[in-house]
């Protein structure tokens, strides 16, 4: 092709050949280093008339050129701030004015640069956190939601127990059982399983107790509690114990034997005429004031004294007067909140805290494990204070929910009668007295005769037994007849325990009116010891042999009324009160897990 303006042998010719390569070169590095050097270079180009070239000038304008862009750049640096990815900020103004009109504008070497150590950790973390990618949990019912299948950063905090987890149980006699239970298993649920899996009779008075050797205290967990928080504000040491409680709901039964009138204050004020019922409302309704008051023996913190002060127990804490029993507010002083804090018996007060009586309580914070200065201890005068101050401390922290545990049992049994009833083939109130005298057997239609009838079976049932001791059975006191021993394998017999150990175990399951054990007397071999409480109060009666036309009984009056052997004088003061104090209803008894 032609060029215009130019003979066509120039085309191929060797000279106009090498021109226009070094002419190429030439803008090559022109475009690299700059306008500079390509004046300089220039000077060497075919065309050039001057064939010398002045490098002093050429190296000058070589460092002038690099300067001016060191100078523009490190300007440029210092000005811009950095965004998190290390690049130059752009703002609105520069973008507009950051097009490159010359090769050397658009040339940027590095330069140091000052950086805040403070804002480059902030950008560092918050790249890091908002850089990472989503990893899979493994692990997604430990995470709150439960449903989020990755691990984000803000799901671990808002955790929840869940899951399986272990527990070990003991019984009276110290044997421990290892459980499996979930997370959300309550202190009642985990006694209705051991129940089941024990074969004890559900009463609803089995307990979940929290014990802690070290400390001397224990308590009986709250139905609604759950096992699993217990137990991780306890100890190594600390246990729980599966034991008999009747005296838990007890209050809710006979409320005026729990809070005696010169402790409630609104008693006093109105001369004790507040119902039973009413004086249960006042303490379940968070909105009444209810108030127990009386003198307690205070321990200092941190010290081995005990202190007698009057003490107020109110829903917002518990407080002592430090002017006689003034109630004023500039007088009161807070020992103990009720917020974050459990009410414990302690069972070593005597030994442990120089206790002034044997009635000793305890207030432990639940932050608190092994830590003896931070309990508060506290001392009563006699069984029936301790435990009025115990009782309100429960309806104070807890309120209604105590009464919604007393009545669930209540409406369990209510719905499991309606599925109950169809075991019998025939229903207890279809039941009738029937004689089989004759050679056919009538129904007895007759009160009168009906009851009669029954008397005439058990004595018959009582001569039955007295004439099998006379043809040929020792007595019943005799180790090898059956009537001598039938009564150890009863739950309410105990053996051989000292009069204090029967003490502890009727205190432990509550002292109800009614609780009872049966054990051997240490001071007569051939007696029996029959254990009571009534009253808070624990009572011992002795049961001696007696012999009447040769014949040996059992009698607990003197004579007055006579038993073949221990199981039927058990079963006769369960229905007659006799010369006891009150019937007898709740039997002492322990299980073996």
């Amino acid at each position: 092709m032609a060029v215009a303006g130019c003979p066509d042998y120039f085309l191929h010719h060797p000279n106009y050949q090498q021109d226009k390569v070094d002419r190429a070169a030439n803008h090559r590095q022109a475009d690299l280093i700059g306008p500079g050097f390509q004046q300089s270079t220039n000077r060497n180009s075919p065309n050039h008339q001057e064939d010398d070239v002045d490098l002093e000038a050429l190296v000058n304008d070589m460092n002038s050129s690099f300067e001016s862009l060191y100078t523009s750049c490190s300007v440029q640096a210092e000005s811009t701030p950095l965004l998190h990815n290390g690049q130059p900020h752009r703002s609105a103004t520069y973008q507009t004015q950051a097009q490159p009109t010359s090769p050397h504008q658009r040339l940027c070497r590095s330069q140091p640069m000052h950086i805040l150590a403070v804002r480059l950790q902030e950008e560092e973390q918050q790249y890091r956190t908002s850089s990472l990618p989503a990893i899979p949990n493994p692990f997604p019912e430990l995470c709150s939601p439960a449903s989020s299948p990755t691990l984000s950063s803000g799901s671990l905090p808002q955790c929840q127990p869940s899951g399986k987890y272990i527990i070990k149980i003991f019984s009276e006699d110290g044997m421990g059982k290892v459980v499996e239970i979930p997370a959300d298993m309550s202190a009642r649920d985990l006694c209705q399983f051991l129940v089941y899996k024990n074969h004890c009779v559900d009463d609803n008075s089995w307990a979940l107790v929290e014990n802690h050797p070290a400390l001397g205290l224990e308590r009986c967990l709250e139905d609604h509690e759950l096992v699993v928080q217990v137990q991780a504000s306890m100890t190594s040491e600390s246990k729980f114990l599966f034991r008999k409680n009747y005296a838990k709901y007890e209050f809710f039964k006979n409320p005026l034997n729990f809070f005696p009138e010169q402790m409630v204050a609104w008693c006093q004020e109105t001369n004790g005429t507040i119902p039973p019922s009413q004086l249960l409302q006042n303490f379940l309704n968070s909105s009444s004031c209810p108030e127990i008051q009386g003198y307690l023996y205070v321990k200092e913190m941190g010290r081995k004294s005990w202190k007698k002060l009057y003490v107020f127990l109110r829903r917002s804490g518990l407080y002592f007067s430090t002017k006689g029993t003034s109630k004023e507010p500039r007088h009161l002083q807070l020992l103990a909140d009720l917020e974050d804090s459990n009410v414990f018996t302690v069972i070593t007060g005597r030994k442990l805290h120089n206790a002034p009586t044997d009635f000793e309580f305890c207030i432990k914070p639940n932050k608190v494990r092994n830590e003896v200065k931070e309990l508060r201890m506290l001392c009563a005068e006699d069984e029936q204070s301790r435990t009025c101050w115990m009782t309100a401390f429960r309806l104070f922290k807890y309120g209604i929910s105590l009464y919604q545990n007393y009545k669930i049992p209540q409406q369990r049994k209510t719905l499991l009668s309606h599925f109950s009833a169809p075991v019998r083939s025939v229903s207890e109130n279809s039941l009738v007295a029937m004689d089989f005298s004759g050679r056919i057997g009538r129904v007895i239609d007759n009160p009168v005769e009906a009851q009669s009838a029954a008397m005439e079976e058990g004595h018959a049932w009582r001569k039955r037994s007295q004439r099998m001791n006379i043809l040929g059975s020792p007595s019943p006191l005799h180790p090898s007849s059956l009537s001598g021993v039938i009564h150890r394998t009863q739950l309410w017999f105990h053996g051989r325990i000292s009069r204090e150990e029967s003490h502890k175990m009727i205190h432990q399951q509550g002292r109800v009116d009614g609780m009872f054990l049966l054990r051997d007397s240490q001071s007569n071999p051939k007696a029996f010891v029959l254990t009571m409480c009534h009253h808070q109060k624990i009572k011992h009666f002795q049961i001696l042999p007696c012999e009447e036309d040769g014949q040996m009984f059992l009698s607990l009056d003197d004579g007055a009324t006579k038993f073949t052997d221990l199981i039927q004088l058990v079963e006769f003061y369960t229905l007659n009160r006799g010369v006891l104090p009150c019937k007898l209803k709740h039997p002492c008894t322990t299980v073996a897990l």
